[in-house]
């Protein structure tokens, strides 16, 4: 299948305004005829089914969660990105759309990059309007503070909890909408298959977390906003409820996968302290600004951080600042935690593991005064005395590199169109504007746009042909999807096995972090292939899965979700192992610079990997959208 980005023609800064007026549009009689269907609430789930509701289209919103509140975007909390240049400083649209190309490593679509930054500078105001409490400067006017990967400061933040509070602006929006009857909220109800008729995506099947009731939902379109697949490593910074099952079923029913090898590791995680932890804690990066990472010039066994003020000055290695004059502890998410790795690996790590390295406050609760370093980050410092007892204002937080973010996701056209006709991915859940290593701040960006600004123009596009008609659930081919997904739970509850989906999970998560985390060669790769393909037969003989479907069974949705993660496992490292550079997050230890940094092969690898299934217990077929770089000039990236 030859892939159409429907990237639009003519000069970059043109692109979506003339495309948004070739647009086919839907008059305001018509749009109560149409029901779309949307998948998630947290930014970009939230931010559409409200905007289509605004717009007067009928729309059924779904999350697994007991209330849209409760999804994972909640969780970024260091700010967002706009192009506004309040500080005066030199930003621009051009200059987030280049510092977001560079920190991709060059391997996203420069069309839906700049519209992305476009299109920013209007979500603040989007979110001001909705009652977000922006931090201020002393006149009153928004603050902004700066963050990895950019030498201005564009980022727009609520204390340390930005994530929280412009959820809750998109979710009273979307609370507007369910108040008015527009939107059909379905909480704790999970989507297990995207239902096809004619080639088109006509509904899902879903199914009741607490009755265990298997139903159909008919739409005219479709809408996944169902987030990123990092718990396919287990342990990870996202919720534990995160999962790729809607987006990996609608991938095996046609639409293709862009570049699931690409996982962004953060460097400023609360390091893994046993084998009995289920999740990751995140740090935000707003920390690096006035944190300095550090570890001892000479390796000191053990080191805990409230011994930390007995190593002198003169032997401690601020080794990002060391490396990277210019841009310093703000370097982009994947050199830090790639330096991180390095030390730690040299032996001079912190902490009783050795796999952690000092995030100190010292000098800046010197410099500025322990009420300014409060005000900033105070909900982040006491988040983490609770969870390690060390109190950061006293001595440096202890962080490591951990699983965060996917960049890939499933492939998308510039309408954020699949390979599907009429099924759509939105925010994290699709590919489209991080290329192989997101900046920080963008996630909330991303989604934000995608669904108050580009989804509400795109999905009316496709609409205007579309009949009124509407499909019934009884329908063959949604009784057909339902037998699927019965099957499918009744296979999961008859094996009986010996080992929980927990063994499994955690032993997955293993494979992925030791072969395809911060680091990948052939060799590894190989080897985990042959794990994952050993793992997965061994997961349909023996897992257990206890109680029945007609009830609240958190064991049948882990099982449900975990066969998902171990067959996109597989589809990881056999894009990790086609890709045969290093770049961004995805680090071929064959290919680095002699400093060690990553080293792209643009004559081979500037393309998207699109990913199309073929059947079950067959190989993947590998499609590509060539990338052209009209706007910038392809080059290594350096931050020094």
């Amino acid at each position: 299948m030859a892939l159409d980005s429907k990237i639009p023609e003519g000069p970059l800064a043109e692109k979506w305004t003339k495309h948004k007026f070739k647009s086919k549009l839907v008059n305001p009689a018509n749009k109560r005829k149409y029901d779309i269907i949307v998948v998630g609430t947290g930014l970009a789930g939230a931010s559409a089914a409200a905007s289509f509701g605004e717009l007067g289209y009928n729309v059924k919103s779904f999350c697994f969660q007991d209330s849209p509140r409760r999804a994972h975007s909640i969780a970024a909390q260091g700010g967002i990105n706009a192009a506004k240049n309040y500080q005066n400083d030199g930003d621009s649209v051009f200059r987030l759309f280049y510092d977001t190309i560079k920190g991709g490593d060059y391997r996203g679509r420069e069309a839906n990059i700049h519209r992305l930054a476009e299109v920013s500078v209007n979500i603040i105001d989007q979110c001001v309007a909705q009652g977000v409490p922006f931090a201020r400067d002393y006149g009153g006017l928004l603050d902004n503070r700066s963050f990895g990967g950019a030498q201005v400061s564009r980022t727009f933040y609520a204390r340390g909890q930005t994530g929280q509070q412009l959820l809750l602006g998109a979710y009273s929006a979307l609370s507007r909408q369910v108040a008015s009857g527009k939107v059909q909220l379905h909480a704790r109800t999970e989507m297990l298959d995207v239902v096809i008729v004619n080639g088109q995506a006509r509904g899902i099947v879903t199914r009741n977390l607490i009755t265990g009731e298997i139903e159909s939902h008919s739409a005219h379109a479709v809408v996944l906003a169902t987030g990123g697949y990092g718990n396919v490593f287990f342990l990870s910074t996202n919720a534990m409820g995160s999962n790729v099952t809607a987006a990996w079923r609608a991938h095996k029913k046609g639409a293709f996968f862009g570049n699931p090898c690409y996982t962004q590791i953060h460097p400023t995680c609360i390091p893994v302290s046993g084998d009995h932890q289920s999740k990751l804690t995140l740090m935000s990066e707003s920390l690096r600004n006035d944190g300095r990472i550090w570890v001892p010039k000479t390796a000191v066994k053990g080191l805990k951080a409230a011994d930390a003020a007995k190593i002198p000055e003169d032997e401690r290695d601020y080794y990002l600042e060391r490396k990277y004059p210019a841009f310093g502890n703000l370097v982009p998410r994947d050199v830090a935690s790639r330096n991180a790795k390095q030390m730690c690996d040299e032996g001079r790590g912190v902490g009783n593991t050795g796999l952690a390295v000092f995030l100190d406050f010292s000098e800046a609760i010197k410099r500025d005064g322990y009420e300014t370093i409060k005000g900033k980050y105070g909900n982040l410092f006491d988040m983490y005395k609770q969870i390690t007892g060390d109190d950061p204002y006293e001595m440096p937080m202890m962080i490591y590199p951990a699983v965060h973010y996917t960049m890939g996701g499933l492939w998308v056209d510039y309408n954020l169109m699949t390979t599907v006709p009429g099924l759509y991915a939105a925010g994290e859940a699709n590919f489209s504007d991080h290329g192989a290593n997101r900046l920080g701040a963008s996630a909330l960006m991303q989604g934000l746009a995608d669904g108050y600004f580009v989804l509400p123009y795109t999905i009316g596009d496709y609409l205007a042909d579309m009949p009124y008609d509407k499909i019934p659930t009884n329908h063959e081919e949604f009784q057909k999807a339902e037998k699927e997904v019965k099957d499918r739970i009744q296979k999961l509850l008859s094996i009986n096995g010996d080992k929980t989906v927990d063994d499994f999970h955690k032993e997955l998560g293993h494979i992925m972090w030791e072969y395809c985390g911060m680091a990948r060669n052939e060799e590894g790769l190989k080897t985990a292939k042959g794990k994952i393909k050993a793992l997965k037969d061994e997961f349909w003989k023996n897992v257990k899965v206890l109680g029945d479907n007609e009830e609240m069974n958190m064991s049948l949705e882990k099982a449900n979700r975990v066969a998902d993660f171990i067959e996109l496992g597989e589809l990881m490292i056999d894009d990790a192992q086609n890709r045969k550079e290093s770049c961004g997050g995805h680090f071929r230890e064959e290919s680095q610079t002699p400093e060690g940094e990553a080293l792209r092969i643009d004559d081979e690898f500037s393309y998207v990997a699109a990913w199309e299934y073929q059947g079950e217990g067959k190989e993947e077929k590998l499609n590509k959208e060539k990338l052209e770089f009209e706007n910038v000039k392809l080059t290594q990236r350096s931050y020094k």
